[in-house]
């Protein structure tokens, strides 16, 4: 039976016993990087592009990782073995968050270079979203928060300060939706909480090309689009365009692909999209669908356990 598990200082215990010490920047400051990915038949879903983004999150924000790739794989590997996953025996996937942060120092904003990096891993089930988000659909709203400024904090670092994101999401919440539609201070369409965002338009998949965390399942989709013949998809993408949306749908690594059957606009308004999604969407979610059922063909030798 799999078990929730953690990883700290090279010690791994079950997840409730991990700690993190009050010291550490990432609790201080939000300053950390970390990934995000899952297993499927155990095993893991582009691990290479995860790393390879978590390595540019690093570098955008001036941290120099101290631990290797290679120490960073082991200790993750440990990591899922110690839960007791077994996807063959019980047929368990596993969601694993690895996160660096720039360590244990003095109560000050400045990172002293000398700082050793810290590698914390949590390794759970995959999380089981609702049978109605997909049935149905998921709602969204636009808050009044805006993005971050590219300018202030480059979306593309995946870091563990999430504030922004919480306060649109929990304005979202309160105005009855189940996720948050982020525009920036100009109008433009960015992502969700957590999430990418596509919509059709006058025909034609968009999903916005700036502004966002450049997100892996959302590359892997454009990729599998595109040897479908499609490859309209990522441009900017500004807020007064959505009332003419006839579809729209969200992608993350654990979300996959997930319908939205309504977004509340700024003013209040509402756009209603096909329950469970349209020809659009239900082609996005095939077209994932086979991407991964060729995945564990094609590394079946692979898993993990």
């Amino acid at each position: 039976m799999l078990r929730p598990t953690g990883y700290i200082d090279g010690g791994i215990a079950p997840l409730e016993e991990i700690r993190v010490p009050v010291l550490d920047r990432g609790f201080l400051y939000g300053d950390s990087v970390y990934e995000v990915f899952r297993t499927y038949a155990g095993i893991p879903f582009l691990f290479a592009e995860h790393h390879a983004r978590l390595q540019n999150s690093a570098r955008l924000c001036r941290m120099q990782i101290t631990q290797s790739e290679e120490e960073i794989m082991d200790a993750i590997r440990k990591t899922v073995a110690a839960s007791g996953a077994a996807y063959k025996a019980a047929g368990d996937d596993v969601y694993v968050r690895y996160q660096i942060t720039r360590g244990e120092g003095p109560v000050d904003l400045f990172p002293h270079p000398d700082l050793r990096t810290r590698l914390i891993i949590i390794v759970k089930q995959i999380p089981q979203w609702p049978p109605e988000f997909y049935e149905h659909g998921v709602t969204l709203a636009i808050p009044t928060v805006r993005r971050n400024a590219v300018g202030a904090l480059d979306p593309n670092i995946k870091g563990g300060n999430y504030l922004n994101n919480i306060l649109g999401l929990a304005e979202a919440r309160a105005l009855g939706a189940d996720d948050c539609l982020l525009l920036d201070a100009d109008g433009m369409v960015t992502e969700c909480s957590n999430s990418n965002i596509w919509f059709v338009l006058n025909g034609k998949l968009a999903t916005p090309a700036a502004g966002n965390l450049s997100g892996i399942t959302r590359r892997a989709l454009v990729g599998e689009l595109a040897r479908a013949g499609r490859s309209e998809v990522e441009r900017p993408l500004r807020a007064d365009e959505l009332p003419s949306a006839t579809e729209c749908f969200i992608t993350s690594a654990t979300r996959e692909v997930m319908p939205v059957a309504r977004l509340r606009l700024q003013d209040g308004a509402t756009l209603d999209f096909p329950p469970g999604g349209g020809e659009h969407t239900r082609l996005a979610r095939q077209l994932y669908s086979d991407m991964l059922a060729r995945f564990t063909r094609e590394h079946s030798g692979e898993a993990w356990f």
